[in-house]
């Protein structure tokens, strides 16, 4: 280990200006490592620009305006589902709910969107492979948390996880509701009536709201009519 014994030591040069200079931590590819102002500055270069795409990553269903809508747009609409809803799980995390809405989706950003009736396995391990790629190259302590975070969503095993899913499922059905029915596929006459279900029933509050959507798509198919081919 070499010792240092002047400030006009090589490392320590460039260990100040790695502090200073912000295009010469880019040039390098190195962060010095100060806590949170290392935190702030290397999501801002490293993830930030990732979860960009997503704005621009689109779903399946159509938004009320007639235009697809982005995964940004789900994600962040999940995520103030799980704010309006903390009271009606007190015992549960919801901050880690949200975080959990916040982020379910950034695998997205490499592959972009796949509806889940055409998802295969063989799409859901590729998009995996890619995001715990990328996770891995986040800076401590966010790179364990998010990889935290995503474990436990995948086992689907705690009261956070199975609130995070259902309120991913109930935001798919809602939207659908607000698009225009001539937006929908045929199939999916059927499934804004079923999908989810599963994922509520551990819930009575979350069964409840199931049955309030189901019956916002019925009065929307009596109302707009039946186009299916």
């Amino acid at each position: 280990m070499e010792r240092i014994t002047s400030a006009k030591n090589p490392l320590i040069a460039h260990l100040k200006k790695l502090h200073t200079d912000r295009a010469y931590r880019a040039q390098c590819g190195q962060f010095l490592c100060e806590g949170r102002k290392l935190l702030r500055e290397a999501l801002h270069e490293l993830a930030l620009h990732t979860a960009e795409k997503l704005k621009d990553t689109t779903r399946h269903c159509y938004t009320s305006g007639g235009r697809h809508e982005s995964v940004a747009e789900h994600s962040w609409r999940i995520a103030l589902m799980a704010f309006f809803l903390r009271d009606e799980f007190p015992e549960a995390d919801m901050d880690k709910v949200t975080r959990m809405c916040l982020i379910h989706d950034l695998g997205e950003c490499f592959t972009g969107d796949i509806p889940a009736f055409d998802k295969t396995a063989q799409d859901e391990s590729t998009e995996e492979a890619l995001l715990y790629q990328w996770v891995a190259s986040l800076p401590s302590p966010c790179r364990e948390e998010m990889r935290a975070l995503y474990d436990e969503m995948a086992a689907l095993e705690t009261q956070e996880a199975q609130i995070y899913k259902a309120l991913d499922k109930l935001e798919a059905v809602i939207s659908h509701n607000e698009s225009d029915i001539s937006t929908w596929e045929d199939h999916e006459y059927d499934l804004q009536l079923t999908y989810g279900e599963q994922n509520v029933a551990f819930s009575p509050y979350l069964t409840a709201l199931r049955q309030a959507v189901r019956q916002e798509s019925l009065d929307k198919i009596a109302r707009e009519g039946d186009r299916r081919k």
